[in-house]
């Protein structure tokens, strides 16, 4: 069952708002290893803390700490993609298949978007990942899933190419919309609920 306790691998800091919620910062600082999207790391560091790596050409960073951290920075070239892109390749490469992202909400609309859609494609690469902001939680999904909840829980549902969708447990009823408005503000009527469908989808749950 989707959403029961969920320890990640590693954790990924974007540029977004800084998590306030005390869940994301829960994994913060609970993450066996963090990895800092370049000017993130500034935020993270203030608070005492160190990341394992920093991904990104350092730009974003304090003088102080593009000198003092220099040697966890890691300049990945590629301009193709962004920096929490970079992040989850970089730990891909290491075997981490279990990643969750804070902080990448927030901020820039356009960034916050593209970052939310991107969750997809780092699924479609084998990755199990969950982005948490300081409302809910993102998680791509694949096919029919059961998911755990409770009455009440406000649940959204984004279409990315899934057919025949249909829920249990959900007030309003599904169907294979195709505007990501349409899925939004739905509700958990028992401790779970499940959709049936056949391809790609992504779920917020709110806290």
């Amino acid at each position: 069952m989707i959403n029961q306790a969920y320890i990640p691998e590693a954790v990924i800091l974007a540029k977004g708002e800084y998590p306030s919620l005390p869940l994301p910062l829960q994994l913060l600082e609970e993450a066996r290893y963090v990895v800092c999207c370049d000017g993130a790391a500034n935020e993270y560091i203030s608070r005492g803390r160190t990341p394992d790596v920093i991904i990104g050409d350092g730009d974003s960073l304090s003088p102080e700490n593009r000198v003092k951290y220099a040697d966890l920075i890691q300049h990945i070239p590629d301009q193709e993609t962004n920096d929490q892109t970079k992040a989850v390749h970089y730990l891909q490469k290491k075997g981490v298949r279990n990643i969750a992202i804070v902080g990448a909400t927030g901020k820039r609309e356009d960034h916050t978007l593209g970052n939310i859609s991107l969750l997809i494609d780092y699924m479609r690469s084998g990755i199990e990942v969950r982005m948490f902001t300081d409302y809910g939680v993102f998680i791509p999904i694949q096919h029919t899933q059961t998911f755990a909840s409770q009455v009440g829980q406000q649940v959204s549902i984004f279409n990315f190419n899934a057919k025949g969708l249909r829920g249990e447990g959900l007030f309003y009823p599904l169907s294979d919309f195709n505007n990501w408005w349409q899925g939004t503000l739905n509700e958990a009527t028992a401790n779970e609920f499940t959709i049936h469908c056949t391809g790609e989808y992504l779920i917020f749950l709110t806290y």
